[in-house]
């Protein structure tokens, strides 16, 4: 695969972190040094970005993560490691973070199914707007959350895709959901992809749980 051109943007080191950590525990140590040398970054073979919210890893190298999982494992595979990961890395670090913090407390657990998605989907927003180059806001419809992310690190740079490709992100929002929920799974699909040539990564979250 060709190197993704850099760009401005970068990711916070700990969520790269994370993701490399899902990734060894979900392919083994040796499928990620092959993920790694295909994605041209050889250099973080065991030498992982530090365990800090420093903004530090580009959006285009993230990106050429994601690529290289899709071309390692094919489509089907590689959305299934991504979403692990993606759930991997929400389950790991982000469930502590500030904007989230409250969401843990007796008094947010015994909120309305809605009320705790009116207030965790922004919050999880939010976050990533902090702690990255990430831009995402969100909206709210009848039966559904539009969450959507303006500069998306898993796609950057890509505009060849036949199909929407930062499972990633869902997997971080499908597991957001649960813990914010206490539990519950959601339907979340990916409307929009910049990778296909949409202007943003859009994501639509059903209100009603599916299980």
């Amino acid at each position: 695969m060709d190197p993704i051109p850099k760009s401005e943007y970068y990711y916070a080191n700990k969520i790269v972190l994370l993701s490399l950590k899902a990734f060894e525990e979900v392919m083994g140590k040796n499928g990620l040094n092959a993920i790694l040398n295909l994605a041209h970054l050889p250099h973080l073979i065991d030498n992982y970005p530090p365990d800090n919210l420093e903004r530090e890893f580009n959006f285009a190298d993230f990106s050429a993560l994601n690529l290289a999982l899709e071309e390692m494992y094919g489509p089907r595979g590689g959305r299934g490691l991504a979403l692990r990961a993606g759930r991997a890395a929400f389950a790991d670090s982000l469930r502590n973070f500030g904007a989230l913090a409250g969401a843990g407390d007796l008094a947010f657990k015994v909120l309305p199914l809605q009320t705790k998605m009116r207030i965790g989907i922004p919050a999880m927003a939010r976050i990533f707007s902090q702690i990255s180059d990430q831009h995402s806001t969100v909206e709210e419809h009848e039966n559904e959350f539009i969450y959507t992310i303006h500069r998306c690190p898993v796609c950057w740079g890509r505009k060849n895709a036949d199909k929407p490709v930062c499972f990633i992100a869902t997997g971080l929002l499908l597991e957001g959901l649960k813990w914010l929920s206490g539990g519950n799974e959601f339907r979340i699909n990916e409307s929009k992809c910049v990778a296909v040539g949409d202007d943003v990564c859009e994501f639509v979250i059903q209100k009603t749980p599916i299980s």
